[in-house]
């Protein structure tokens, strides 16, 4: 893409006071690089993006007010993490961190562990013991 073609489109980076930098070609077709505030086609696909993610949340939150799962399945959703992610910051095994995902397991967890939760996801250990999708 030419310098002067680099589309200027009002997106969420400009309200954020953000650019993104992107490879261009100069008037001697060198590459180099150019800030953008922008463009459609990048805003509408994460703005889908961001309405699928919230779908996520909302759907996480409803099954923590049906005690289907606990309150680490929205926190980490709310963080936009996955298993793996997740294990990696608390330092457990996938599937231990899937076994305290269930409400029943959940509700045995030592505050210590329930410490390394909260700290993945900024919030206190109350905030993650009392949560209730409400």
């Amino acid at each position: 893409m030419k310098k002067q073609d680099l589309p200027q489109d009002e997106s969420n980076l400009q309200s954020a006071n953000m650019t993104e930098v992107l490879y261009v070609t100069d008037e001697n077709d060198n590459y180099t690089t150019a800030n953008s505030i922008g463009w459609d086609a990048k805003k509408a696909a994460l703005q889908e993006s961001m309405e699928l993610i919230n779908e996520r949340i909302e759907e996480a939150k409803q099954n923590v007010v049906n005690n289907l799962v606990s309150p680490i399945v929205y926190f980490m959703e709310l963080n936009k993490m996955d298993v793996q992610v997740l294990a990696a910051y608390v330092d457990m095994w996938q599937w231990t961190v899937k076994r305290h995902a269930k409400p029943k397991t959940f509700k045995k967890l030592s505050d210590s562990t329930l410490k390394k939760y909260a700290d993945a996801f900024e919030i206190s250990v109350e905030e993650l013991k009392n949560f209730n999708g409400k």
